[in-house]
């Protein structure tokens, strides 16, 4: 860890999706003092971040990243992105955050673009975004259809993102998809973060938190699952449950029945 080994550990709480849902982590960080919160994505602020966290300015640091329902409408992604708290965005980048580097991928792996395993359609936004451009020239496709595809693709993890990502360093990455011991994760996630070389991971997106310590010595981090407006620190303990995890545990045992027989 970057940090002098003489300093106490921080303590940095990560949330999960909260959907517009913000007063719990207000609470939170009011009860406990954290030096730092970082937000896994599915924000949906519903004005500004810097209103929806006003409470809390000054007060701790702030990161997040986004994830895949932040680009579901225009104000979602403006109020997020382009808010006085947009520079906190942790996506595609590493920062020193309560003495940590941090680093974020944001967003969510789609088939037009790039699923894993899958072929790799566009390997940037950018020449995604050409492509849209010569759609709605020669194939006539309406100035709101074009700007609506180039906003949800803001969400997307495109391969010169993953890539230039994993030539960094970092203690810490967090993500809005799963690692490979999800039953809906990606063995890319674990690539990413072993290549990294953090030793914790935390993701957000599916409203749920599972066990992984059976996977901590395969995958060589630690990793924690953040439910539904949940909150966990640093060393995954649960601060605040999320409010979906029994449920999500229990359909989890049949997902993995499923993934047995395909």
């Amino acid at each position: 860890m970057n940090m002098n080994t003489n300093m106490p550990k921080p303590k940095i709480f990560f949330c999960g999706d909260n959907h517009s849902h913000f007063k719990h982590i207000v609470q939170a960080v009011r009860e406990h003092q954290p030096d730092a919160i970082v937000l896994l994505g599915d924000i949906e602020a519903k004005q500004p971040l810097e209103m929806e966290l006003a409470p809390l300015l000054g007060k701790t640091e702030i990161r997040f990243i986004h994830g895949n329902h932040d680009t579901d409408s225009e104000e979602n992604w403006r109020y997020l992105i382009h808010s006085r708290l947009g520079h906190l965005n942790l996506h595609a980048r590493v920062d020193t955050v309560a003495g940590l580097r941090i680093a974020g991928l944001g967003g969510v792996f789609r088939g037009m673009m790039w699923y894993p395993p899958g072929p790799k359609h566009f390997e940037t936004y950018e020449a995604m975004a050409k492509s849209v451009d010569r759609r709605q020239r020669f194939e006539k496709w309406s100035k709101q259809r074009a700007e609506t595809m180039l906003r949800n693709h803001s969400s997307t993890i495109f391969p010169d993102v993953y890539d230039a990502l994993s030539s960094l360093r970092a203690d810490v990455l967090v993500v809005h998809e799963a690692p490979s011991c999800h039953p809906h994760g990606f063995e890319e996630i674990d690539l990413l973060a072993q290549s990294m070389g953090v030793k914790t991971v935390f993701h957000g997106h599916h409203h749920d938190r599972l066990d992984y310590r059976s996977s901590f010595d395969r995958l060589g981090f630690r990793t924690y699952g953040v439910g539904f407006c949940g909150i966990t620190d640093l060393d995954g303990n649960v601060v605040l449950p999320g409010d979906f995890d029994d449920v999500r545990v229990r359909r989890s045992i049949f997902d993995e029945d499923d993934k047995g027989r395909t």
